[in-house]
């Protein structure tokens, strides 16, 4: 059993694990830098370590420390949350070896879904359809390359093998630009990654990102909680999420997470899990797996009444699934709006103190969020300060209860992004539903 976890994480996400954790009986250690010795699940676990100074490198990032802690306060197990170190082979390989359990996938499942061409590899393998690509890395045959370009059909692009987050990608429209592409891919590869290993797709004009949840343990039961729509992004990275996706339908749905159910029989997964995809004119195309819990993990959880964290946690244990595909019945909608510390012109971070802070409620109302009235919001982390998440029993319930929440809430002293999502809430086409991954910037952002 899991009698005291290492929570190896800050912010909105380490409050939500300690909650879970209290929930189940488990005792936690919050683990901090000298920046956030006053986060509130620091205030409230059991026991607190401080890990090193404010820089990520030094403390967040610092294996060893995390792994001391551990050993220091006689935790059993180590949750990472999301970033950081959530999605490093090395570190779930070291703190295995150390003794502790890892709260997540095996450290070799970690690196396969981590390398892009590896991971597309095992999903064609597992059925689970994915963009018409080069089917591997790029050799240093120009001739096959430019080839392979015209048989796959402009515009393509050529993506490292090691990025992630919108980094490492390059759109090539005509052959005469394709060569240059390919070296200046590779030499940022190299330099961001330490791996210049690059792929080629076909590159989709006007996609919606749709993702599939899932959850799997280590006995061979797999299940899915349904898609998310995450199309309304800004710079490759998410604005609002919700669950279910406009428009798709129960056989898409069914289509689909079966494949991602396969998949992760196939890969004998363990632990929660996202299959993002790129969704164009019916069809569905893999990009990759978050081997994590997502930001937006809540939406899901709305739909389906499944607490993805208390089944991570039991996951880890060694303990079944607690539900069957049978038994997931989706119902409703939710929507999130991610919360960040931002000017919203330029989307620079804004840290500061937080003078005034007001949440909002009423039925359907959910805010993941760390903050409090004094809190200061420091310099060296991303800039997401809470998730504001509304619910209801149709899609149009669940986004006037947003509207609401969205005029309730009040974080006062430093600038946020609440404006732009109240923008996004009254934009006409995203109330229509189905707005692709470009809207946000094409339509909302330059209005």
């Amino acid at each position: 059993m899991l009698d005291k976890v290492v929570i190896a994480n800050r912010g909105e996400i380490a409050l939500r694990i300690l909650r879970a954790c209290r929930e189940l009986g488990i005792k936690t250690v919050a683990v901090h830098s000298t920046a956030d010795q006053n986060l509130m699940h620091v205030r409230l676990a059991d026991e607190s370590v401080c890990i090193g100074p404010a820089s990520a490198q030094a403390s967040y990032l610092n294996i060893p420390a995390i792994i001391s802690a551990a050993e220091i306060t006689d935790a059993v197990a180590i949750h990472p949350g999301y970033g950081f170190l959530a999605e490093n082979a090395d570190f779930a390989e070291q703190v295995e070896r150390s003794g502790f359990t890892f709260i997540g996938p095996k450290p070799e499942t970690i690196r396969l879904m981590g390398d892009k061409v590896s991971a597309i590899a095992a999903m064609k393998r597992a059925g689970v359809p994915c963009v018409p690509g080069s089917d591997g890395p790029l050799g240093d045959n120009d001739k096959e390359n430019l080839a392979m370009a015209k048989r796959i059909a402009y515009p393509i692009i050529i993506k490292a093998s090691g990025g992630g987050g919108g980094r490492g990608m390059r759109v090539v429209r005509e052959e005469k630009d394709l060569l240059k592409a390919i070296q200046l891919t590779k030499s940022e590869a190299r330099a961001a990654f330490n791996n210049d290993m690059v792929y080629m797709e076909k590159f989709l004009e006007t996609p919606r990102h749709i993702e599939i949840q899932v959850l799997a343990d280590s006995h061979g039961n797999a299940i899915h909680l349904g898609e998310r729509d995450c199309s309304m992004q800004r710079r490759h990275q998410k604005v609002v999420e919700e669950a279910p996706a406009p428009g798709i339908t129960e056989q898409m749905r069914r289509f689909i997470g079966e494949r991602c159910v396969a998949a992760c029989k196939e890969l004998n997964y363990r632990g929660a899990g996202t299959f993002e995809f790129l969704y164009e004119k019916g069809e569905f195309y893999f990009i990759e797996m978050n081997t994590r819990v997502q930001v937006e993990h809540p939406v899901s959880e709305l739909i389906s009444g499944v607490d993805i964290i208390k089944e991570q946690l039991r996951i880890a244990e060694g303990q079944p699934l607690s539900f069957k595909q049978e038994d997931i019945h989706l119902k409703g909608h939710a929507i999130e709006c991610r919360i960040n510390a931002e000017d919203p012109e330029t989307s620079m971070p804004s840290p500061g103190t937080i003078e005034r802070y007001h949440a909002p409620g009423g039925p359907g109302v959910r805010i993941d969020s760390h903050i409090y009235a004094s809190y200061k919001v420091p310099p060296h982390y991303d800039s997401m300060i809470g998730k504001l998440i509304t619910y209801g029993e149709t899609r149009e319930v669940a986004m006037s209860r947003m509207q609401m929440a969205l005029e309730e809430l009040v974080i006062d002293g430093i600038k946020t992004n609440i404006d732009l999502q109240r923008k996004i809430l009254a934009d006409a086409n995203f109330q229509k539903g189905g707005t692709n991954i470009h809207y946000l910037e094409n339509a909302i952002l330059n209005q």
